[in-house]
């Protein structure tokens, strides 16, 4: 038998303030992170949204940032403009040279952003609301032997014949959930394991390695269960997500880079993808998070 997966409803922690208080009472801080590549569309609406909703009216996000891979439209101005902190990918770690892929964003978030708990968000969403954020730190806030939650919602397929409101999302159904019940069956009663939408503790994210492209969502949570464990893993519903949908070229792109990553991840398997080490393997890391305290000799 495998433990069950706990799951949660983003209505179960709908009151920012009560999520403050317990923020506050761990002394805990919360890094918000989106990382873009031209969604000059929809991000100035989600910075706006969860600045207003979570900084200014509730002060429960300390630090609301974009990480951006080389935006060539207007993405880091509308998000700046908007209140977010922008950095440029290639800026952090310079000394450690950049690579284009969404995990190679979220490997550098874990650098530059601050907080304890690090909260991520897609930079395409079209129906931004707090419950992205509330209902993936909810779970992190109140229960201290959850480690990482993923959202799931539906997500519908817009088409030439009208909407499939469970069209989405379809990479998760043909590949990754049937690779998950094959052979990680304890994750495979994740609805979204590609979710772009979830949040994790420092602690889990520091020790386990990204790779730079979409493969790191999947990554992410083989080895955060080996970490872990499975138990520590919960998911939220967030009802639904509005966002583009891609070309099935896009999602053949994505396959083959989830399929390099899954595939790594099994028993004896060589890496055979494009991979960044754990945050805590480089001296840098350590320097600006586990400072090691001087000594002084007694005189």
């Amino acid at each position: 038998m495998f433990p069950d997966l706990k799951t949660f409803h983003h209505t179960d922690f709908a009151d920012p303030q009560r999520l403050l208080a317990a923020k506050r009472a761990q002394s805990t801080s919360l890094s918000v992170c989106i990382p873009t590549l031209n969604e000059e569309g929809t991000i100035a609406r989600i910075v706006s949204c969860l600045r207003e909703a979570l900084v200014d009216r509730v002060p429960l996000i300390d630090e609301l940032v974009v990480i951006d891979s080389g935006s060539t439209d207007r993405t880091r101005e509308l998000a700046a403009e908007s209140g977010a902190a922008v950095h440029l990918a290639a800026d952090i770690l310079p000394d450690h040279g950049n690579r284009t892929g969404k995990g190679e964003n979220l490997w550098k978030a874990v650098y530059q952003c601050r907080g304890d708990i690090l909260c991520f968000l897609d930079g395409d969403i079209g129906n931004i609301h707090p419950r992205f954020v509330l209902g993936t730190i909810g779970p992190l806030l109140t229960d201290a032997s959850i480690d990482y939650v993923k959202g799931f919602y539906e997500r519908p397929l817009l088409a030439t014949e009208g909407v499939d409101p469970r069209g989405g999302g379809r990479v998760t159904e043909i590949l990754v959930r049937p690779l998950l019940k094959r052979f990680f069956p304890d994750l495979a009663r994740l609805h979204q394991p590609l979710a772009g939408e979830y949040a994790a503790r420092r602690r889990v994210l520091e020790r386990i390695p990204f790779p730079t492209g979409y493969g790191v969502e999947t990554a992410h949570l083989i080895e955060a269960a080996r970490l872990v464990g499975a138990e520590a893993i919960a998911q939220t519903d967030l009802d639904e997500r509005l966002h583009r949908n891609r070309s099935l070229a896009d999602l053949g792109r994505m396959s083959g880079q989830i399929l390099e990553a899954f595939f790594a991840r099994l028993p004896d398997a060589r890496q055979t993808g494009d991979e960044r080490p754990p945050m805590m393997s480089l001296d840098a890391y350590l320097d600006r998070f586990h400072p090691c305290p001087s000594t002084v000799a007694d005189p």
